[in-house]
């Protein structure tokens, strides 16, 4: 009915108009007789039009008045394209139901560059981490309803600048295996049909989580896991890379010394202790270490901007444990320390107390593996030639700007100038005179430490009855330093600092 009136009235308006401008007055030019006759259909359409009009309009108020006495109900209901039109004006949308949904226990394998970011895990005073871009992600992709209750645990919490190839993570996903499967959990109230349905394949995680995640952030493979399986306590061991130039170094000297922290051993004089988390004991197994060029050389080469790199595996590591290490390792290659220094500062007896050093700097360093066992990781070939299409490009603009540097610094040496024999990869100034480590004033005791963090409240101590003290984390301990760590409690003898503590 209205659309019968609005078509009437187009029309009424379109003969008016065309009287009104006078587009009818060429034609009088031509006949006179053919114009009297159009004038005069032309008036006569305009009265019909007019009172065709007048009852479409009659028909419409009468219709308003009869809605309008059914309390405005209207007897159609409304389209699906009007309903879908409310629903985004209102920004109301259905809340999604996780709990009609199976969920997975997974693990997934990510890499990441980690120069833009400030550490792996999540932190108090920055959103500007891995795991933060990550949680995002999974909260994006609904494959997660909340962090808190997704069984969440990391392998390793890499340090600010620090990147990795082979990070690992175990995670209940959100999966579309309702016959059951490896890891998977079915809704309590689950519809009998359900269990029925064919088996499908599972969600693309790969896939999906790539499609949000910032380009330097990359899940390289996913895998189910049973469940009670952990990424932080199954791992088997990890593997960290630190790559350096020859530079000035005395390579040979350095992959000599680096032997030395091979093995099972009290790592206290080569981290930062983190005794206020409940880190209290820190005997650690080094399985291989050892330094090596990037690319073999056929022909012996001195070549200052060769490359080489430190590799390290072992169970597990303790906080900056690699730097510090890697820092040692370069003041061996650069004949300020000799190689004997590791074993006086593996020897805790008679160097209870750190000496006080920098550390080497966080960008060339990587983890580069996590070994488990049991998991069968599933590949998605397109996703991982994106990944190595999106690594290829990074590579080629950072290896054309390392040339475009090397060029300019050549050119500068073939004019005389003379290269510097300063290691620029160690954290702070370079002192002119040098002090032997030994020599220097050395960091706070372990006991001195943990009475500090007693005091504070964030330690507490409690006596066994066979005389043992047992130290554990208290009231005022700070629990976002990992989320999904479960409380530690050390038993420490009387005279005996060698307790059991965390990653």
């Amino acid at each position: 009915m209205l659309a019968a009136t609005r078509r009437a009235a187009c029309l009424l308006l379109q003969a008016k108009y065309l009287i009104e401008s006078g587009v009818l007055t060429g034609i009088r030019r031509h006949t006179r007789t053919s114009q009297r006759s159009m004038s005069g259909a032309l008036i006569q359409r305009i009265k019909e039009l007019e009172d065709e009009l007048e009852k479409l309009r009659s028909q419409l108020e009468e219709n308003t008045e009869a809605g309008e006495d059914m309390g405005g109900k209207s007897c159609s209901p409304p389209s699906d394209e009007n309903t879908r039109s409310s629903k985004k004006k209102s920004g109301k949308e259905r809340p999604f139901d996780f709990g009609s949904h199976p969920r997975r226990h997974v693990a997934l394998k990510l890499a990441y560059l980690g120069w833009a970011y400030q550490g792996f895990a999540v932190q108090e005073n920055t959103d500007n981490t891995v795991e933060a871009r990550m949680f995002e992600a999974l909260l994006k992709t609904r494959l997660i309803q909340e962090r808190q209750s997704s069984n969440y645990h990391r392998c390793g919490r890499t340090d600010k600048g620090v990147s990795a190839f082979s990070q690992v993570i175990t995670i209940d996903l959100r999966s579309s295996q309702f016959c059951g499967g490896p890891g998977v959990s079915l809704p309590e109230h689950l519809d009998p049909s359900a269990k029925s349905k064919a088996s499908t394949s599972e969600l693309p995680y790969v896939k999906m989580l790539n499609r949000v995640l910032p380009q330097d952030i990359r899940i390289l493979d996913w895998a189910p896991a049973e469940q009670g399986f952990s990424a932080r306590f199954d791992c088997q061991s990890r593997t960290y890379c630190y790559y350096f130039p020859r530079g000035s170094l005395d390579v040979e000297l350095m992959a000599n010394a680096a032997k030395r922290y091979e093995g099972t051993h009290d790592f206290r004089n080569l981290c930062k202790m983190d005794v206020g988390n409940g880190v209290l004991q820190f005997e650690r197994t080094i399985l291989s270490a050892s330094v090596e060029p990037v690319r073999l050389q056929q022909v012996s080469s001195t070549e200052q901007y060769d490359l080489f790199v430190f590799e390290i595996k072992g169970l597990a590591f303790l906080y900056h444990q690699v730097r510090c290490m890697m820092a040692v390792l370069l003041l061996i290659g650069q004949k300020l320390e000799a190689p004997e220094i590791i074993d006086e500062l593996l020897d805790v007896k008679n160097n209870p107390r750190k000496p006080q050093y920098s550390m080497a700097v966080d960008y060339p360093l990587v983890l580069y593996d996590c070994h488990f066992e049991g998991l069968n990781w599933q590949q998605e070939t397109e996703e991982v030639n994106h990944v190595l299409s999106s690594l290829q490009r990074h590579w080629t603009q950072s290896a054309v700007k390392a040339h475009v540097l090397l060029g300019m610094i050549r050119g500068l040496e073939e004019r005389g100038g003379v290269s510097s024999n300063h290691c620029w990869l160690v954290e702070g100034s370079r002192q002119k005179n040098y002090r032997p480590l030994l020599e220097r004033p050395c960091c706070e005791s372990l006991e001195s430490r943990i009475n500090h963090f007693v005091k504070r409240g964030r330690l507490e101590r409690e006596e066994g009855e066979n005389g043992d003290e047992t130290i554990h984390r208290g009231k005022k301990s700070k629990r976002s330093h990992d989320a999904c760590a479960p409380s530690v409690s050390s038993e420490i003898p009387k005279q005996s600092l060698s307790t059991k503590g965390e990653d």
